[in-house]
């Protein structure tokens, strides 16, 4: 199975809200939900929030922060599959606010950068 990256560089398939909509698990949708409620101090979070084929399926179903996601909104715009591809993402403040704070996205995004320039 192929790597599914978001956007903003983030992991889809170790996503367990990503996982549980892809298994049509229920069950595991409401604990993803009860936990996020908690752990992101959110209380709207339920299952349609947490219910999610990933950031780029653009036919599919997105989870809640997608629909408000400022680096996926400019992901879409500049028709990039994620922001490794954009030629200027250090600079983007969008993403640089979003880099401080989940850091290990930084290292997805630069093997995507890095892998593009071997591949030329």
């Amino acid at each position: 199975m192929q790597r599914m990256t978001a956007v903003c560089g983030l992991d889809c398939g170790s996503c367990e809200a990503h996982q549980a909509t892809q298994a049509n698990d229920e069950q595991t949708k409401k604990r993803v939900a009860a936990k996020w409620r908690v752990q992101y101090n959110n209380p709207a979070c339920d299952v349609a929030y947490v219910t999610c084929d990933g950031c780029r399926a653009f036919d599919g179903r997105l989870g809640g922060h997608c629909l408000d996601c400022d680096i996926r909104a400019c992901g879409v715009a500049r028709e990039l599959p994620n922001c490794g591809y954009c030629g200027d993402f250090e600079t983007r403040e969008k993403l640089s606010r979003f880099l401080k704070a989940v850091p290990f996205v930084r290292a997805t995004l630069e093997d995507v950068r890095a892998s593009r320039r071997s591949a030329q």
